[in-house]
């Protein structure tokens, strides 16, 4: 029996998802924080047990000590996490003890099979509660799954024994007495119901993701003249494979800065890891989009503006200033945010600004020197906003130069344009000129001068 039939008995019943990998990721994560903060920890004298795969999917410290635990994990994860503290323990037998600490793993390691599948899974079992969550679908067809009836628990549960009698009766042995232990289990109707409430509130209440979100519908295959079709398809191609293992290595570090006992080195190199893989995956999916946009009939308009919405486009700019700095000094770069007072709104998507704005900074910064601070500045200009990217860099004896010597690039095909001083692909002006204009934005580039991007006054 392997890990897939579990997952095909909970997606029975339910209809197929239309969320991308990325964005089930996120609903998964929240539905971990949503099942741990509002309905697992306020129990008062937990007990129980869990099983997860391909990763502990349970984060709280005082869960991770209240219930008895399982994980089927691969084994190329030991490669992965040694020489670091023991984060699994052992496949052959229960929690072992982490060197130096003294305190042993609340969870056991079980094999992963090579027919279990990689999307996460996650089955609690408490007296109070009882609840199996998992991730499933095809690509462009992904759902969050949870399901809080008996029934389908009660087959979930003969699912995971069946299992372990096949490939680890000592488990198995174990599970049935913990599950004795539990006596008498209580199902609350209104469970369900609960759960999905508070999971949209927080859906609702995250900050801005700095995932990419689509920019575009899906338009169908056409080819404008200039624009080899093959071309286009073969770097759509390559942008999906490059963000495909990026998001999954994404996902594993994230479930590794969970932990709270990790060490501050460890945690640091991890955040950076985790910097670096969203900084590409917004980069390749902007690629991404602006490859799509080459293939839209020509007919059809840049920009739809009844799409567009009132944006504060100064709030915006603030709240990603700090994230903004974190990425500009991995690079030995400053970053200064200028403001002019009362700035009226514009008309926009804050959502999918944020992301086109974030490739714009990567696309400006990418060939500067160390040492160099990007200026952004946001000032009202008649009827529109005028936002600036300019930069100053180092002069020889340390004055500052008000801006550097353009970049040399040479175009790659519609899209990317190459820079053969840093080897460095980026989107070509055209391009990104083509994605501002379906935000509502006009970008000029003049060479020595910066970047300036126009948006229009509410």
């Amino acid at each position: 029996m392997s890990l897939g039939a579990l997952r095909q008995l909970l997606a029975a019943g339910v209809p197929a998802g239309r969320s991308d990998d990325d964005a089930v990721r996120r609903q998964w994560w929240a539905a971990l924080a949503t099942l741990q903060d509002d309905f697992l920890l306020p129990i008062p004298d937990l007990s129980g047990l869990w099983l997860a795969a391909p990763l502990p999917a349970l984060f709280d410290p005082t869960l991770l000590q209240r219930l008895q635990g399982w994980v089927w994990a691969p084994t190329e994860l030991d490669a992965l996490l040694n020489p670091a503290p023991a984060l699994l323990p052992a496949p052959d037998g229960p929690g072992r003890t982490a060197p130096g600490s003294g305190a042993q793993q609340p969870f056991e390691r079980l094999a992963l099979q090579d027919d279990d599948g990689t999307d996460p899974l996650l089955l609690v079992i408490t007296p109070q509660l009882q609840v199996a969550l998992a991730v499933g679908g095809a690509p462009g067809a992904r759902s969050l799954l949870v399901r809080f009836e008996p029934d389908v628990l009660s087959e979930a549960l003969s699912l995971v024994h069946e299992r372990l009698e096949q490939s680890d009766a000592r488990a198995a042995a174990e599970l049935r007495r913990r599950l004795q232990q539990l006596g008498s289990l209580h199902s609350d109707a209104s469970l369900g119901l609960r759960f999905w409430a508070r999971l949209s509130e927080r859906l609702a209440a995250m900050a801005p993701s700095v995932t990419l979100q689509p920019l575009l519908p899906a338009a169908a295959p056409h080819q404008p003249a200039g624009a080899p079709a093959a071309e286009l398809a073969l770097l759509e191609a390559i942008t999906h494979e490059v963000r495909t293992p990026l998001a999954t290595i994404r996902t594993l570090i994230r479930s590794l800065l969970r932990r709270s006992d990790m060490p501050a080195v460890v945690r640091q190199r991890l955040e950076q890891i985790d910097g670096e893989c969203s900084e590409q995956i917004d980069r390749f999916g902007l690629i991404f989009l602006a490859a799509e946009l080459q293939r839209q009939p020509p007919s059809e308009p840049i920009g739809d503006t009844q799409a567009l919405a009132r944006t504060d486009l100064a709030r915006l700019l603030t709240q990603l200033e700090p994230l903004w700095q974190r990425q500009l000094n991995r690079r030995g770069l400053a970053f200064e945010l200028s403001l002019a007072a009362a700035l009226p709104e514009v008309l926009s998507d804050p959502t999918r600004l944020e992301t086109m704005l974030g490739g714009l900074i990567d696309r400006f910064s990418r060939s500067l020197p160390s040492g160099a601070t990007v200026h952004l500045s946001l000032v009202e200009a008649g009827p529109r906003l005028k936002l600036h990217l300019g930069c100053e860099t180092p002069g020889p004896a340390g004055a500052a130069e008000a801006e550097p010597h353009p970049a040399p690039r040479s175009l790659v095909g519609p899209v990317l344009s190459w820079n053969p001083t840093t080897g460095s692909l980026q989107l070509s002006r055209q391009a990104t000129q083509q994605l501002f204009e379906q935000l509502g934005g006009r970008l000029t580039e003049r060479n020595g001068s910066g970047l300036t991007v126009f948006f229009p006054i509410c």
